[in-house]
């Protein structure tokens, strides 16, 4: 299934309603629009059986606003999803229809099991290969899911732990909730597959903890999507929160106030999920529910596109002076990479090289003296899906140090730390092999293909066509010698 035009989904949660709008269908969606509204549809729903009527008021407020806001947009595709609030209420059915109503279109009421489903091929979709246990913390329910690469490996339960709904029934009690988390979690089977895997987290109020997590260590890269913390330090980070005073934390702003009173919550099933479960870290997937019904639309031959390639390859076409040769450079480093043993890679580290190839001209029109702080910036913060904070990193570095030059004479960016030094020596191999690229091709096409780069025993090679010889000069003969030396090898330029 192709759509191009926009498409929308609207999330009606048992604590947000929310509106994104996508661009397109696609293996890597992306939201050109984006707006939720905290109705707490789900705040009464286990005490009284029935949807407050404030509630109903706010959520059907936004529906309108957000109806319009797709007719404005064009949208042609509005799907419309529907949790545990409005599936667990005595008057949901009566609530559902007047959204349908408003919406012009048919909601899907989420049973529990597609409610997991959904947010497990949400993960699979913005996650590289996950191998872990999903869980996505609603309003009013828990849903926990094992998923391994591209593959649900289970059906997932349902529990009703969502953070409005446990704050209803423990009567705002933290001890009570605490009895109510733990009976719920003894015996729950998929924890016990949790064990030294990673625990995918998705959902409003778990991102709104690692965001406060994120603030609280100054982490450089302010990106939720693949934010990760090792399992002891988000239990010891989750049992702070849930036992303190939320208001009183350090960097406690940069928590909506709207998210604040339900963080202890969310907290609190976190911690017993790790206590529970043992895995070996937590994993902030941004993708859930949305992005799962999205993916599940898909066919089987897009499905197996790489969502970071086919970002950085609409990234080319948007920004760079020529397209093609950036498609070039990958076909050149490819030579260049298979030419040598030393620069033997993973099949990872070679999708991040071609990723950075086809990022290697994104910031051309910014001055000279920032397109390496502009590249660096725009790559590592891009909405990328597949792709953890390090791989983020060294997407961007390769074509930071294309602008900057392999031994920088400015600070260093402070993200550079969430690298490993394999990764920056990988990074500084590529960027040098750029700098001759471009210097030799101006960023134009049709010269790459007619030029060699490779490793020939102990000597690096660049062999140019009689015709181009031109282009060689003390410029290009210098980048050739800092790529040699670092390889380790001499370097040698001739014609053929």
């Amino acid at each position: 299934m192709t759509v191009t035009a926009p498409i929308a989904v609207i999330d009606i949660g048992s604590n947000s309603v929310r509106l994104v709008v996508y661009e397109a269908l696609s293996r890597a969606p992306t939201p050109i629009f984006n707006e939720k509204a905290l109705c707490g549809l789900g705040r009464e729903v286990l005490s009284t059986g029935r949807l407050a009527q404030d509630a109903i008021d706010k959520a059907l407020s936004a529906l309108r606003r957000f109806r319009a806001l797709c007719d404005a947009m064009k949208v042609e595709t509005l799907y419309a999803l529907a949790t545990a609030a409005s599936r667990d209420a005595a008057n949901g059915p009566a609530f559902i229809a007047e959204c349908e109503a408003i919406c012009r279109t048919q909601i899907e009421i989420l049973t529990g099991r597609r409610e997991a489903e959904l947010a497990a091929l949400g993960v699979i979709s913005g996650i590289h290969e996950p191998d872990g246990i999903a869980g996505d913390l609603g309003g009013g329910s828990l849903e926990l899911v094992d998923v391994r690469s591209e593959r649900i490996a289970d059906e997932g339960i349902t529990l009703p732990l969502g953070s409005l709904a446990l704050q209803d029934r423990s009567a705002r009690s933290m001890r009570k909730a605490e009895k109510i988390v733990r009976d719920a979690m003894e015996g729950t089977p998929v924890l016990k597959k949790m064990a030294g895997r990673t625990f995918f987290a998705v959902g409003g109020n778990w991102r709104a903890l690692a965001r406060l997590h994120m603030f609280q260590q100054g982490y450089p890269l302010h990106v939720m999507h693949g934010y990760t913390l090792p399992a002891k330090e988000a239990l010891a980070f989750a049992r702070m929160v849930h036992r303190g005073d939320v208001e009183q934390l350090g960097s406690i702003e940069a928590v909506s106030v709207a998210r604040r009173p339900l963080l202890s919550y969310g907290a609190l099933v976190l911690e017993n999920l790790v206590r529970h479960g043992r895995p070996a870290q937590v994993v902030i997937s941004a993708l859930g529910v949305r992005e799962g019904l999205l993916y599940s639309l898909l066919d089987e031959t897009q499905r197996k596109e790489d969502p970071l390639l086919l970002s950085a390859q609409e990234f080319n076409l948007l920004r760079s002076r020529s397209p093609l040769h950036q498609e070039e450079l990958v076909a050149w480093t490819d030579r260049l990479f298979a030419s040598s043993p030393t620069l033997e890679e993973s099949a990872d580290e070679r999708r991040i090289r071609h990723a950075a190839c086809l990022l290697a001209d994104v910031s051309w029109r910014a001055h000279p003296d920032y397109r390496a702080e502009q590249s660096i910036n725009m790559i590592a913060h891009a909405a990328f899906a597949g792709v953890d904070h390090a791989s983020r990193i060294s997407v961007a570095l390769p074509v930071y140090f294309r602008h900057v030059g392999l031994t920088p004479e400015e600070p260093v960016p402070s993200i550079l730390a969430l690298v490993t030094p394999g990764m920056m020596d990988r990074a500084r191999i590529l960027g040098a092999a750029m700098r001759v690229a471009y210097s030799l091709s101006a960023a134009m096409t049709g010269i790459l293909p007619s030029i060699t780069l490779e490793v020939k025993g102990e000597t690096l090679v660049l062999t140019v066509p009689e015709r181009l010889s031109d282009l060689v000069n003390e410029r290009v003969q210098g980048r050739v010698r800092q790529l040699a030396r670092l390889i380790g090898r001499e370097n040698v330029i001739g014609t053929a």
